[in-house]
């Protein structure tokens, strides 16, 4: 009996701390830190389109700060796709219609090599890109030298009064769809009684195929703007709302009223 025990507990408390260590090194890798530098990656036969917050975009090459954590928010515009940096011991899937984020830390200046590790077409061999590693203030020298057009928020804002979102999403309350300030990050409450997470996922779902998940409080009248704009566009919108997420915890101050509102008594002077 003793022996039957030692050889059944000693092995399942080794494999225990085996578990609980490698399960921990595994969650400290896969969730990325706070303080990340968000960069939004897009698959497509055959190339690596990057975009940064600031509006820069780069194809097949993609520049990031040393000693800087990088959040990579990957989708895919057609088939799968698999983004691999072999230096980086760095590989997830790339997939059409969600994202998945991975993150990385490059501790040494240089190039380092991209590839698609998923069979995707013909020209799977060619999908091939490099990161590009440089010391802080290269990459702020090269981050400055593009960008014209403007930041993500910036083309998202533009492209939402464009296709007449303003109309619905109101911030006062007033509009026939969900008031979106500060509503990334937040909990949503949906008609069937569910609740979500107002994530990107979810945020490209409603502009997509809005009937999927419903507002409680609302009718499902969004049109879907499927084949309607494209991924990078979907992006802007998302990276619009995800701002005024950030407006809403900062609200502007409003101006005294300089008279009482229609229907209100004027108060008493004293």
């Amino acid at each position: 009996m003793v022996l039957e025990v030692t050889w059944t507990v000693v092995p399942l408390l080794i494999t225990m701390v085996i578990f609980v260590w490698g399960a921990s090194v595994y969650f400290a890798m896969a969730k990325p830190p706070d303080d990340t530098l968000n960069i939004y990656v897009v698959g497509k036969q055959w190339m690596w389109k990057f975009q940064h917050l600031d509006g820069q975009r780069e194809i097949n090459e993609l520049h990031v700060p040393v000693g800087r954590n990088i959040k990579l928010i990957t989708t895919s515009e057609d088939v799968i796709h698999d983004f691999f940096v072999p230096a980086f011991r760095m590989k997830a899937d790339v997939l059409p219609g969600r994202y998945v984020s991975l993150w990385f830390n490059a501790t040494k200046p240089g190039r380092y090599q991209i590839m698609c590790a998923e069979y995707c077409g013909t020209q799977h061999s060619g999908m091939t890109g490099s990161v590009v590693v440089m010391d802080p203030s290269e990459y702020q020298t090269w981050l400055s030298g593009g960008a014209p057009e403007g930041s993500l928020a910036s083309g998202g804002e533009k492209l939402f009064q464009d296709l007449a979102c303003v109309t619905c999403h109101r911030p006062d309350a007033q509009g026939r769809g969900p008031i979106l300030q500060g509503l990334f990050g937040k909990t949503v409450q949906l008609q069937n009684g569910d609740s979500v997470v107002a994530d990107e996922a979810y945020i490209r779902e409603s502009i997509l195929n809005p009937a999927a998940k419903i507002t409680a409080g609302f009718q499902p009248i969004m049109p879907t703007f499927q084949g309607l704009i494209t991924e990078e566009q979907v992006l802007q919108l998302i990276e619009y709302v995800k701002s005024l997420g950030a407006q809403a915890e900062n609200p502007p101050a409003r101006p005294a009223p300089s008279g009482p509102a229609p229907g209100e008594a004027t108060p008493s002077k004293k």
